[in-house]
């Protein structure tokens, strides 16, 4: 991945600004789920906003990826791809956007319930939501990446879902994916130090049955290979002296 690039607190507020946007965008995408919409819909809806704030979609034309946002529906972890399945009561969305401005990116991802849905998929979502804030919570100074996955990891086994190995979280800042790897699982006290000045993405990627995935034919969107729902919620955060700084933000998302 190469070394790790040390923000300062200017280089901050304008991550913290493509941040705010990114969670602009999730929460005005929230406001148009409900069954019937398509992936496509909401993608439109998400590259409007974007553009209409001064901003670009980081995703798109990423390595060839098509859409502003990356959409994956109920077994589908991560990396879908915005597309013409109409939403299903009861189904889940994890959406996840990036956006960059003025060079510097931001990146989140929130699942979100389409209409009601069954009291174990809502069970996996309010546990996966919750891992992400104990791994933020383990993200100070003078701990180490470890740290982070073993916060989600020891919270997710209990209730004996499965942590996605092969998908983790990263650094930003001029580019999409930094340094460090951060990924969702790990032994306290080992990996990079963190340090003041680090902004990292945690990403947890929980599955309410086996940890393992398989990638779809598309080429890009990532599957539950025992085809059960996954769930996946990501904030962007900065290392400081005390509590990790976090950089996006669910409120709008949650007063839909």
């Amino acid at each position: 991945m190469g070394p790790i690039y040390y923000k300062t607190e200017s280089e901050i507020r304008k991550i913290r600004e493509s941040s705010l946007i990114v969670s602009d965008t999730l929460a005005e995408v929230g406001k148009a789920i409900k069954p019937g919409v398509t992936g496509l819909q909401l993608d439109k809806i998400a590259e409007d906003y974007i553009k209409s704030v001064g901003a670009k979609p980081a995703f798109k034309g990423y390595k060839g990826f098509p859409g502003t946002l990356c959409i994956s529906v109920n077994a589908q972890v991560v990396h879908g791809i915005p597309g013409n399945y109409p939403l299903k009561e009861g189904d889940i969305i994890s959406v996840d956007c990036g956006v960059v401005k003025d060079g510097f990116y931001g990146d989140s991802a929130y699942t979100f319930a389409v209409g009601n849905i069954n009291a174990e998929t809502a069970q996996l979502l309010k546990i996966t939501k919750e891992s992400l804030y104990k791994g933020i919570e383990a993200a100070r100074c003078g701990n180490r990446i470890g740290d982070i996955g073993a916060a989600v990891q020891e919270y997710v086994e209990r209730y004996n879902y499965g942590v996605v190995r092969e998908l983790v979280g990263h650094g930003i800042g001029r580019n999409l994916h930094e340094s460090p790897d951060v990924p969702n699982y790990g032994k306290r006290g080992n990996g990079t130090a963190l340090k003041r000045g680090m902004v990292i993405c945690i990403e947890p990627m929980i599955n309410m049955g086996t940890r393992n995935v398989k990638q779809e034919a598309d080429g890009w969107t990532m599957t539950t290979s025992d085809g059960k729902p996954s769930a996946h919620f990501e904030h962007t955060i900065a290392i400081t002296d005390g509590e990790a700084q976090i950089l996006t933000t669910f409120g709008k998302i949650e007063n839909i």
